[in-house]
C-alpha cells in the first residue's frame, strides 16, 4: 500500500472542483496588502481593498475570490452602501462577521463623506441625475431593484437595494419600497431596476408595479417621483408610458 499525502489546503471550487486561485499564490507585489504598501491605497481595486478589509476567506473561498464575488453578484455601489449586514450575509452567502466588517467599515465612509462638493448635500433633481446614481446597474448580471430617498430639498438621505430577482408585484410590495422612506424621513424616492437583456421596453409587470407604488405613494405622502429602467448605457422611464 502507498500513502498518498493531500493537500489539505488545496481550494476547489465547490461546484466546478477546478482549483481557485489563492492569494498566496500570488506574487507578492500583487498581493492586495503588499500591494497598498508598496504602491499606495488609491492604487488599488475595489475588490483588493475588500480583500485587505476582510483579511482571510473561508475554507471554501479565498478572500479575494470572496471580495470579486460580492461586488460582481451584488453590484459595486450597492455592495458599498449596503446597512444591513445580516441581509447582506444571506444573499451573497458570505459569513455574518465578514459582512459586519464591510458594513461598519463603509458605515466610517459615509459619516465622513456625507455631502457632496462644496460641502453640499448630493441632490437628484432630473432623470438624467438618476440615472448617473443608478448607470452601475446596468453591468449586473442580476435583476435588481434600488430605491433613492430624497429629502424635502432633493437632497439624498438614504440609497437601498430593495430586493433582487424577477420585478413582479407579488415580489416588490409597496411597503418594501416606502419603509425605508418612513425610516429615514424621506418624501420621496425614486427607484430603479436593471434589464440584463439589454433591452429598455417595460414590462406589463413593471408597469403595473410603478401604478401600485404611485397610488401607496399618494396615500403615505410619498412621492413616486420616477421608475427608471437601466440597460447597458441607457435608461428609459417607466412613468413616461403611463
Amino acid at each position: 500500500m502507498v500513502y498518498d499525502l493531500r493537500d489539505n489546503d488545496l481550494m476547489l471550487h465547490p461546484k466546478t472542483k477546478e482549483y481557485v486561485l489563492r492569494v498566496r499564490d500570488l506574487p507578492n507585489r500583487e498581493r492586495p496588502r503588499e500591494k497598498m504598501m508598496a504602491i499606495g491605497v488609491t492604487n488599488l481595486t475595489q475588490a483588493e481593498l475588500l480583500a485587505v478589509l476582510w483579511g482571510v476567506g473561508t475554507k471554501n473561498e479565498d478572500v479575494l475570490a470572496m471580495a470579486h464575488r460580492t461586488l460582481q453578484e451584488y453590484g459595486e455601489k450597492a455592495a458599498l452602501r449596503e446597512t444591513n449586514p445580516t441581509y447582506l450575509s444571506e444573499i451573497l452567502d458570505i459569513p455574518l462577521t465578514k459582512a459586519c466588517q464591510l458594513v461598519a467599515a463603509l458605515e466610517l465612509g459615509r459619516r465622513s463623506y456625507a455631502t457632496g462638493r462644496a460641502g453640499e448635500p448630493l441632490q437628484v433633481r432630473t432623470a438624467e441625475q438618476a440615472y448617473h446614481f443608478f448607470k452601475d446597474m446596468g453591468m449586473y448580471g442580476k435583476e435588481q431593484l434600488r430605491g433613492l430617498y430624497l429629502g424635502s430639498r432633493y437632497q439624498i438621505v438614504h440609497d437601498e437595494v430593495i430586493s433582487i430577482g424577477t420585478l413582479t408585484s407579488n415580489v416588490v410590495h409597496p411597503r418594501e419600497v416606502f419603509q425605508p422612506a418612513l425610516s429615514h424621513g424621506a418624501v420621496a424616492v425614486i427607484i430603479a431596476h436593471n434589464h440584463p437583456s439589454g433591452l429598455l421596453a417595460p414590462s406589463a409587470e413593471d408597469i403595473e408595479v410603478t401604478q401600485q407604488l404611485i397610488s401607496a405613494g399618494k396615500i403615505l405622502g410619498i412621492d413616486l417621483l420616477d421608475h427608471l429602467i437601466i440597460a447597458s448605457d441607457e435608461y428609459k422611464s417607466v412613468l413616461e408610458e403611463l
